[in-house]
């Protein structure tokens, strides 16, 4: 069973509400703390968008923050809320498929090799991030999307008003 989420706001003081939220749990509501910008309670919507600024952040998330972004996508999918990552870049991909031959170039790689201090880097393979997105796509319902920079406006207003022209 999915559960429900709802959004309470942190300025909803500690203790005082006990009755009301113990009832919102009762009724299969997952409560989460979140600052809101009006009002004490909100439900979580079907689609979230987190945005990544280009392949490289998306292999950061994939590789060091490798926990806390499993935890994004596992916790979303808890609560019956699709995650769509959509990664921004200059490099043409538009798909897992583009995305497994995308290859690092030499100038990023001698840059972070050189700022991380790691003489034996590994240079970033799109075939391994690929397959790693598609096995997050498969095991916790995300949706990994790709555009330039100046089509991530209407990607995000597409999933959000209409789950990407896709069926959800």
């Amino acid at each position: 069973m999915t559960e429900k989420a709802i959004q309470v706001d942190t300025r909803q003081k500690l203790g005082k509400h006990d009755e009301k939220h113990d009832g919102l749990e009762r009724m299969g509501y997952t409560l989460l703390r979140s600052k809101l910008a009006f009002g004490d309670y909100a439900k979580l919507p079907p689609i979230v968008v987190d945005s990544k600024a280009d392949i490289y952040e998306l292999a950061m998330d994939i590789d060091q923050e490798h926990d806390r972004f499993r935890a994004e996508l596992v916790g979303a999918r808890d609560l019956g809320v699709r995650m769509v990552v959509l990664v921004e870049n200059e490099d043409g991909v538009r798909d897992l498929g583009e995305l497994a031959s995308w290859r690092e170039d030499d100038r990023h790689f001698k840059m972070r090799k050189r700022k991380s201090g790691n003489a034996r880097a590994r240079r970033i393979e799109g075939a391994r991030l690929s397959k790693a997105c598609a096995t997050m796509e498969k095991k916790y319902g995300a949706r990994f999307d790709f555009c330039a920079p100046h089509e991530s406006a209407a990607r995000i207003a597409a999933w959000l008003d209409e789950g990407g022209g896709e069926e959800s």
